[in-house]
């Protein structure tokens, strides 16, 4: 899968801070709202703070993927996949408004859009139509787990080891269906699997 969205989370599993365990969703509020800035709706600001509309019209109309398109969609992903970490109790450290070495994501070399096919953003989001059903179920399951985690790790200050896979690889996921149906990066459809 060399042509997706390459996400590598680095997970902190032990001596946990439990305070801040304790308190991460009133300490999470900050950049939520600052994630929710980009976009012009109050609501979860993921999706529509990337800019997938001049990228759609520019590869359909030009066949150019602009560079301060794929500049800013990255360190959008990069930000939401920071603030998602920490939400999800994979790690303490704060998420960064800048990149750092907690997140890392690579997109794949669209070559200013020669890569790509002109006509797929067209029958991009209808094709990722079952990927957004898998991945709601996989994110219900990662929520519940992570309320298991959380519990875990206040009284241990360990993370829980099957959580992880399942928290990570949702988090992948949800990357690559991004990559491949909102930032456009490419039109290698996504594996349905948690493992990247």
């Amino acid at each position: 899968m060399a042509n997706q969205v390459e996400t590598i989370i680095n997970v902190q599993k032990e001596n946990r801070n439990r305070k801040t365990v304790f308190f991460r969703g009133i300490l999470v509020t900050p950049v939520f709202i600052y994630i929710c800035s980009f976009s012009q709706l109050m609501h979860w600001g993921a999706s529509s703070a990337l800019l997938t509309l001049p990228v759609v019209l520019t590869l359909v109309f030009r066949g150019v993927y602009p560079s301060y398109a794929l500049t800013f969609n990255h360190a959008i992903l990069e930000l939401v996949t920071r603030f998602s970490t920490y939400v999800l109790f994979l790690t303490d450290d704060y998420p960064s408004i800048e990149r750092n070495n907690a997140v890392s994501i690579s997109l794949p070399d669209v070559e200013g859009g020669k890569k790509l096919n002109r006509w797929m953003p067209i029958f991009k989001w209808i094709f990722a139509i079952p990927l957004a059903i898998v991945g709601v179920l996989y994110s219900i399951a990662t929520i519940v787990l992570s309320i298991f985690a959380w519990l875990h790790i206040l009284f241990t200050g360990k993370y829980p080891e099957p959580v992880l896979n399942i928290a990570v690889g949702t988090i992948k996921f949800w990357n690559r269906v991004i990559g491949y149906a909102a930032i456009l990066v490419t039109d290698e459809y996504p594996s349905f699997s948690l493992k990247s």
